[in-house]
């Protein structure tokens, strides 16, 4: 396509733009591209400047069925979707995931057309209850039967990721989605004991994502919890970083 047949489509867009240069991107491996720049978060403006750019490349077009407030989401479910692209889960498996949060809520819901039994572990009823009826299991209580074939931590705290190790059988697998600040203590011995395979899960596949939001596999309507006009910007951040804050919604085109 023509740059100018992109001209006001709504689109996604991937937020790694890439170098094509480096090594990792001639091994087709252009998400860990050496010069990256990211959006947001590395070089690179994010959505709440005046203007930002990203390559053509990185664009995906929504499709008409699916409205703004599911399209906000097609980043963190295709964050979701790469732990399935790293790893096969399948109707044998059991899976914990650690964390009732936006980033847990969502992997929780895409693990289910796996067939797994899914458990997600969280401290807020309010939240476990928007996957209890979608044949997730939730519990208040970490699992110390250690027999989970697969965990996936997504509280960012250390106790989050002892949890997590704690649940696995031996040669089970611990899946990180959380970036930590500071040091994580780990008992190393027992993961070289029990053969565990750690493995961190960063970004996924926006097309995955676009088509599991247009198959309904994955319901992020009720995770928003807010919604505010651009006027309100300030307050709506302020309500954002209230603790078990869910996703708080900016309407740019409503109130300006």
């Amino acid at each position: 396509e023509a740059d100018s047949d992109w001209m006001g489509r709504r689109v996604v867009g991937e937020i790694n733009a890439v170098c094509h240069d480096c090594d990792m991107c001639r091994a087709r491996q252009p998400h860990h591209c050496r010069q990256r720049t990211v959006l947001g978060i590395v070089s690179r403006h994010g959505a709440f400047a005046d203007y930002l750019t990203l390559p053509i490349e990185n664009l995906h077009v929504v499709p008409d069925a699916l409205s703004d407030d599911v399209a906000v989401y097609v980043e963190p479910v295709a964050a979701a979707l790469q732990i399935q692209r790293q790893l096969s889960i399948s109707v044998d498996d059991r899976v914990a995931v650690f964390g009732d949060g936006k980033l847990g809520l969502l992997i929780a819901q895409s693990l289910c057309p796996t067939g797994a039994q899914v458990t997600l572990v969280g401290h807020h009823d309010r939240k476990l209850e928007l996957v209890a009826g979608r044949g997730i299991q939730t519990m208040r209580q970490p699992p110390t039967s250690g027999d989970y074939d697969i965990a996936i931590e997504c509280t960012g705290s250390e106790a989050g990721f002892s949890d997590a190790r704690a649940c696995l059988r031996p040669q089970g697998r611990l899946v990180l989605k959380s970036t930590y600040a500071g040091q994580l203590s780990v008992d190393a011995s027992s993961l070289v004991v029990d053969e565990i395979q750690l493995i961190g899960s960063r970004c996924g596949p926006f097309d995955e994502a676009l088509h599991c939001l247009q198959q309904g596999l994955v319901d992020p309507l009720p995770l928003i919890e807010a919604r505010y006009s651009l006027d309100e910007a300030v307050e709506a951040f302020q309500h954002a970083q209230r603790p078990g804050t869910l996703k708080v919604i900016i309407d740019v085109a409503g109130g300006q």
